[in-house]
């Protein structure tokens, strides 16, 4: 249960964001080159294809594909609105799933979210015990990576730093 991501699979962690709420998503544009879409015109039909699935399973469409705008540089310093979307993991798994499976990259991403599903799954059928000592063994191994970027940058009380991030939240 605890494997690390390899590439080209963790390319779709890398561009993961979260929100001001604590929710994780990925942004279109960032999301669609990986999966070998080279034109927002292409992309905008998977992800047409996508939400289509989202409402023939009864899903709440809003709910998965958020349809927002950013500003993009267009030369000499000035920028344009152009149209992006917010995808939930449930988006994602519905986009690879409506990609062109001729294009080895959405064979990848099918594979990834395909495993991000199962493991989800899996873990939920875990005894509260169990997912108690899978949490913990995940704080601990997120706590070993921060003191160590910690003491790269130069940190030497560990007691005060760990304070001061208990106090932060």
């Amino acid at each position: 249960m605890n494997q690390e991501i390899s590439a080209p699979h963790k390319n779709f962690e890398d561009i993961k964001k979260t929100d001001e709420n604590g929710i994780e998503y990925w942004a279109a544009r960032d999301l669609l080159p990986l999966l070998g879409y080279e034109t927002w015109r292409g992309a905008e039909e998977v992800i047409a294809r996508a939400a289509r699935a989202c409402v023939n399973s009864g899903q709440d469409v809003d709910n998965h594909f958020a349809r927002v705008g950013k500003m993009v540089k267009i030369g000499s310093n000035t920028e344009r609105p152009v149209a992006d979307y917010k995808l939930d993991r449930y988006a994602c798994y519905l986009v690879a799933q409506n990609g062109d499976s001729d294009k080895p990259e959405i064979a990848l991403a099918q594979t990834y979210f395909a495993i991000q599903t199962r493991k989800q799954e899996i873990f939920e059928q875990l005894p509260e015990n169990e997912k108690r000592l899978f949490i913990r063994d995940e704080v601990s191994n997120q706590n070993k990576k921060l003191f160590k970027t910690a003491r790269a940058a130069g940190v030497t009380h560990f007691g005060l730093f760990n304070d001061a991030g208990y106090q932060g939240l």
